[in-house]
């Protein structure tokens, strides 16, 4: 099955969805992110190894098709595969079995591949970056998910989840919404799509301070809206829209950088490196 759509669609939630509602759900859900893998260690990965079949190889290698064996294997960014790795990739989805690396015995597996892609199934095709018998293999089931702007109807709903979720978990109240906030929703164009709506509702879930949700919370604190340039004031640079973000973040957290870290999208190490930044100044 091949899954497309723009990054943040929600393109791997999908493939679990898909896996929960199979009857392979009571085993588990094994992603690989190609692009994190390096060319000369994906092909390893996937179909494993024998020990001394290369310099290095000091012991048998189990890859992700044998790990994945009655399971559900998702694939996410497979355009970035390199074209020799897709071409056996494919021969292990025609034949149902795996050779490891080194070895001389093909070994039967039963795997549910889910690939995903955020670039245009056909056009990659066209640029060399997924070839066209194995997008003709895994498209049998072809699933384009469209970009959160082209469903207007759906940023409410997901809003009101991603809200009501974070408020509970961070045991914060819940906020009536302004006559002006929904509209504000729905004009912002979510580059992001639904990854960076649920990251601006939890910022206005755990920041906003009431009594009701308003376009101007959103614009104060959906990052991508802070950093836009306002008509009727002098733009922020990034370095003071960021300072902002984070004192702001740590006033919701009572101090707690560890919490604060975690609403801003970044690690604590790199919050202390730039608080310390800020006290040179």
């Amino acid at each position: 099955m091949l899954v497309s759509g723009e990054s943040g669609t929600g393109k791997e939630l999908v493939a679990r969805t898909i896996h929960d509602l199979s009857p392979r759900r009571e085993e588990a859900f094994l992603p690989l992110n190609c692009p994190a893998i390096s060319p000369t260690l994906m092909e390893s990965e996937l179909f494993c190894h024998e020990k001394g079949a290369f310099t290095n190889a000091i012991e048998r290698h189990h890859g992700c098709f044998e790990q994945a064996d009655g399971v559900t294997l998702f694939l996410d960014e497979i355009t970035e595969m390199a074209a020799e790795v897709q071409a056996k990739f494919l021969r292990v989805l025609e034949e149902g079995q795996v050779r490891r690396i080194g070895g001389t015995t093909s070994i039967p597996i039963s795997v549910r591949v889910v690939a995903a892609t955020n670039r245009a199934p056909a056009a990659a095709v066209k640029e060399g970056k997924l070839r066209d018998d194995l997008f003709y293999r895994l498209s049998v089931f072809h699933l384009e998910l469209p970009p959160l702007r082209e469903r207007a109807e759906d940023i409410l709903l997901l809003a009101r989840y991603f809200l009501e979720s974070f408020a509970e978990k961070y045991q914060r109240p819940q906020l009536p919404w302004a006559t002006d906030f929904a509209p504000a929703l729905q004009a912002h164009s979510w580059p992001g799509n639904v990854r960076e709506l649920r990251n601006a509702m939890e910022r206005l879930a755990v920041l906003a301070a009431g009594p009701n949700l308003t376009a101007a919370d959103f614009q104060q604190f959906c990052l991508s809206s802070v950093l836009e340039e306002k008509p009727d004031s002098e733009p922020l640079s990034l370095a003071e829209a960021e300072r902002q973000c984070i004192e702001r973040a740590l006033a919701a957290s009572g101090g707690n950088k560890t919490q604060a870290a975690r609403l801003l999208g970044i690690t604590p190490k790199t919050l202390n490196a730039k608080l310390a930044l800020y006290n040179k100044e």
